[in-house]
């Protein structure tokens, strides 16, 4: 197995060149998208669809009126003043999400950073989403493809990279790391930062800048340990052949 990791979006650029079509792509937007995106599936939720935009969001809910629309602009719940008339849903908080809610619906999702980071590595041969929440399933499923050559994406905040993505990379390539694994320089500086976090990880999670916006809002402090929790889902969100995640 060879792993690289892309640890902020100003790097995508280098998914051009990167040959997608035989790669493994594990997507990490911890603080928030793809924590939401698990917890939906692990919930019961049919599917999650990734989208770049609110203008495309709502397309999607001219196809299908039943479906959920979910995802933020500033952190905060997308408002029917940002969509033509149309609130969302949901926002992009797994707390918000229950079973009864969002089990057996498919759901339409864009965010600032995640879904766009979903969305650049939609050519490669399987994309993951993952989290610390389903860290655990993520890495058994790819140690069941020993040859892959796997690239790690952090979604990143703008273009710059984000802490928290990063140590969840580093988390996995700890995971993985030993004999038949090369892990790039990229890959080994992730898996250094995740190795200096300590037991803490809601508090690591919460120096970063994505973690100290979240915990200076008082409706979204609560989103940084909640995130922090290590393989509370065995969920595995697979790209499938329409451009949604399902389980």
């Amino acid at each position: 197995m060879v792993i690289d990791v892309l640890h902020a979006p100003a790097e995508y650029a280098a998914l051009v060149a990167q040959d997608l079509p035989d790669r493994v792509c594990v997507v990490f937007d911890v603080l928030r998208a793809t924590s939401t995106l698990v917890t939906a599936l692990a919930l019961g939720a049919a599917s999650v669809r990734a989208v770049a935009s609110i203008e495309q969001a709502l397309k999607e809910r001219s196809r299908d009126p039943d479906c959920l629309l979910a995802g933020e602009r500033g952190g905060l719940r997308i408002g029917a003043d940002q969509a033509g008339g149309v609130a969302f849903d949901l926002g992009n908080s797994p707390r918000e999400l229950t079973r009864e809610r969002v089990f057996g619906r498919r759901i339409v999702m864009t965010t600032t950073n995640g879904t766009l980071a979903l969305q650049a590595c939609a050519r490669a041969k399987v994309v993951v989403a993952g989290a610390f929440l389903n860290l655990d399933a993520v890495a058994a499923h790819l140690q069941s493809m020993p040859d892959a050559r796997v690239l790690l994406i952090g979604s990143g905040t703008g273009p710059e990279a984000a802490w928290e993505d990063s140590i969840a990379a580093g988390a996995l390539c700890d995971r993985l790391a030993g004999p038949g694994t090369e892990l790039g320089d990229a890959a080994m500086l992730a898996m250094a930062a995740w190795r200096g976090v300590g037991a803490d990880l809601a508090g690591a999670l919460g120096r970063g800048r994505n973690g100290r916006r979240l915990l200076a809002h008082p409706d979204l402090r609560d989103d940084v340990a909640w995130c922090a929790k290590r393989g509370c889902w065995s969920v595995v969100p697979t790209l499938d052949g329409t451009g949604a995640f399902i389980s």
